[in-house]
């Protein structure tokens, strides 16, 4: 074979190698996005962000509804109406007044302590006054100004045989209010047994200025 015919020849094997190389690389071209419309775009909540919301507490109320304060001693006057004595059985029955005299409201529950003296500021005569539970004790709740009330029993001490009471005349009544460690005083003639006999007695606070 000639040299021209070897070129000739090797020239076309490489033109039909090209071809073939040719269609064995075609690629898909990559879609480009749509632009038909505006695109939406719904924002991510994170999963710790719906967990707090789920469990965050309600709304508590206001403080605004709390409780109002106790009366102190230095918010009361203290009155005890001799002349409104009720007298039945060998005893009479007078209200304690308490007025509150402070600015703001507050509350009284229970017994108020009540004891005879001989002066303000003066030794305790006998007994305190015992507790009468005829009424359950409830909060009662003073108004600047308003008035509520405590029925207090006195015994004639001349019920008791002299020899055990020794009787004497006591001039001030000093009286605790409810849950209060400073006394009034409330000036108070009465006679009394100087010794541990039950003279006096007092129920728990209530409503009203009087039991009446």
């Amino acid at each position: 074979m000639t040299s021209a015919r070897i070129l000739i020849a090797l020239a076309a094997l490489a033109g039909a190698t090209a071809l073939l190389a040719g269609c064995g690389t075609a690629t898909t071209p990559t879609a480009s996005p749509s632009t038909s419309g505006p695109a939406t775009t719904t924002p991510a909540t994170s999963p710790s962000a719906a967990a707090t919301q789920a469990s965050s507490p309600a709304p508590t109320p206001s403080s605004s509804s709390a409780g109002v304060a106790a009366c102190g001693t230095s918010a009361l006057h203290v009155a005890v109406p001799s002349g409104s004595g009720n007298a039945a059985a060998g005893s009479s029955y007078y209200p304690i007044q308490f007025s509150n005299t402070s600015s703001s409201p507050c509350t009284l529950y229970g017994y108020p302590g009540v004891s005879f003296v001989g002066a303000v500021g003066g030794s305790q005569i006998g007994a305190p006054a015992a507790r009468n539970s005829a009424l359950a004790a409830k909060l009662i709740s003073l108004s600047p100004g308003q008035t509520v009330h405590a029925t207090l029993q006195v015994v004639d001490a001349m019920n008791y045989p002299s020899g055990g009471c020794g009787l004497v005349t006591a001039h001030w009544l000093k009286i605790y209010p409810p849950n209060q460690t400073a006394p009034l005083y409330v000036s108070f003639t009465a006679q009394t047994c100087s010794k541990p006999k039950t003279v006096l007695s007092v129920q728990t606070v209530q409503t009203g200025s009087s039991g009446t």
